[in-house]
């Protein structure tokens, strides 16, 4: 449950990201659909750099996540007061997961913003 709630967070944040580039590219765009880039390019162009910015975003993270590879914490069992101790195991498995799993979901959280920017009309754009 903590896994969907934390990825609706990361498509959401993708979303907002890739709806003000868009927004702030407008006049470009309108010049690529003027110069007679098909709009299937302009798609490709956003989704391509929603990945690679969560690309980045998900190489900072497995970075960050380096540091606690070995850490070993416990918790607290309520239902019984016995205490519950772990280690976290970072392996190169899980690193390739995180980032397959941010790269996804910059991919999915790209696509409506590069739609839109794909199907906006030349004259809309240009205001």
């Amino acid at each position: 449950m903590i896994t969907g709630i934390m990825a609706l967070g990361a498509v959401f944040g993708a979303i907002n990201t890739m709806y003000a580039a868009v927004a702030a590219r407008s006049p470009e765009i309108a010049v690529l659909l003027t110069l007679g880039f098909h709009p299937r390019s302009v798609l490709a162009s956003f989704l391509a750099e929603s990945a690679l910015i969560a690309l980045v975003g998900g190489v900072i993270g497995v970075l960050l996540a380096l540091p606690i590879n070995g850490m070993i914490t416990s918790t607290t069992n309520w239902a019984s007061f016995s205490e519950i101790a772990f280690s976290f195991r970072v392996t190169p498995g899980l690193l390739l997961a995180g980032l397959t799993f941010a790269v996804v979901m910059g991919l999915v959280g790209g696509f409506f913003p590069a739609r839109r920017a794909a199907k906006q009309p030349v004259v809309q754009a240009l205001r």
